[in-house]
């Protein structure tokens, strides 16, 4: 089940359980809507991670692409310079 619906799954099952004095299916339904709270953070690091992975992807390949631009900057300038000799 998703985040949201254990939240609400719990807190119905909390609310049922703190109207009929069920100690038990008002502690399970804490439970649930816990695990619901968590599974969401838990999905919003996982969406973080992700975002800071691409970001640094993409600042690898920019890096890398601006080595290769000097890489043939510097043989263009040694071939100019063997030229002219």
């Amino acid at each position: 089940m998703g985040a949201e619906t254990d939240q609400v799954k719990g807190q119905a099952k909390e609310a049922a359980g703190s109207l009929t004095g069920d100690k038990d299916l008002e502690s399970e339904g804490k439970a649930d809507r816990r695990a619901g709270e968590n599974k969401e953070k838990l999905d919003h690091a996982k969406d973080k991670g992700e975002e800071v992975i691409e970001q640094a992807k993409d600042k690898v390949e920019e890096v890398i692409e601006k080595a290769k631009d000097k890489g043939e900057e510097v043989i263009d300038k040694a071939k100019d310079a063997l030229h002219r000799k």
